[in-house]
């Protein structure tokens, strides 16, 4: 079996983010694997292992990733945690944005044939939600969208998606191949299943670590470099972002003296009553 993950470089969430002549102000800024993306390999990596026989690998991950040259860093500590081979299609971040994002990935899944794809549910740069839609749409695949829980069956030709909404848990199940998108209680200790694995088994939550053997090991492994002309891709963007502003700064509290003012304040002020 084989599974097609995608993995964006983005700036590290956990810094603080500058503005600079309306644009993200980059200099100094380390560079992470999107944390939807690295839940996505790790899903591919739960869903093709025998985690009680050693880690076992009983299917193949490749790993995809779109971006500058620098970004091959990033792909290679996915290929750390396990997988076993990555594509890197060059593009600058600045040229491309969601449909053409899009375009990419389905002309690698197409030369690929993977039994499914596996995307991380949006970036945390960007946060728009698009692409796995738009690629869904474009090979006319069945999708699932924002997987907290994924069961592949004995016989491997669908998978079974639990994801939540407003009044509980939603499960579909979705013939393959397919399309789906990862939420982050997908690596919760039994949120994946492939019927291989004891159903026994808990993972540790969060995704996997790179052990020293993998990263080594990682050095060795294929990435096939390509360009959006190889693919067939023609590269014109149709979103221009024109400038980014940080949101008004939120004016101060105030106190009350009593819950009659309270109610008061958000009734003629505040307008929520």
């Amino acid at each position: 079996m084989k599974l097609l993950v995608t993995a964006k470089r983005v700036p590290d969430p956990e810094q603080k983010v500058k503005l600079k002549g309306g644009a993200v102000d980059l200099t100094g800024m380390n560079f992470v694997v999107n944390p939807f993306d690295e839940y996505a390999v790790e899903t591919a990596l739960r869903l093709t292992e025998k985690a009680d026989a050693g880690g076992k690998r009983t299917g193949e991950v490749v790993v995809l990733s779109i971006g500058p040259n620098e970004a091959s860093q990033q792909l290679r500590s996915c290929l750390a945690m396990g997988a076993e081979r990555g594509i890197m299609v060059e593009g600058s971040d600045d040229a491309l944005d969601s449909e053409q994002v899009a375009r990419l990935v389905a002309a690698v899944y197409q030369k690929e044939k993977p039994d499914l794809l596996l995307m991380g549910k949006q970036t945390v740069d960007g946060d728009c939600n698009q692409v796995a839609q738009l690629v869904a749409g474009y090979l006319g695949l069945p999708q699932a969208c924002f997987a907290a829980t994924i069961e592949l069956p004995a016989d491997k030709k669908s998978v079974i998606v639990g994801r939540e909404v407003d009044g509980g848990m939603e499960v579909k199940q979705v013939p393959l191949p397919a399309v789906v998108t990862v939420d982050l209680r997908i690596v919760l200790p039994k949120a994946v299943k492939n019927n291989e694995t004891a159903p026994t088994h808990e993972y540790a939550e969060g995704p996997r670590y790179a052990s020293l053997k993998g990263i080594m090991q990682a050095k060795k492994k294929k990435v096939d470099t390509l360009k959006a002309s190889d693919l067939g891709v023609t590269l014109a963007p149709r979103v221009k972002v024109t400038a980014i502003e940080a949101p008004p700064e939120r004016k101060a509290g105030i106190k009350v003296e009593s819950v009659d003012e309270l109610v008061e304040k958000l009734k003629n002020e505040a307008k929520a009553l």
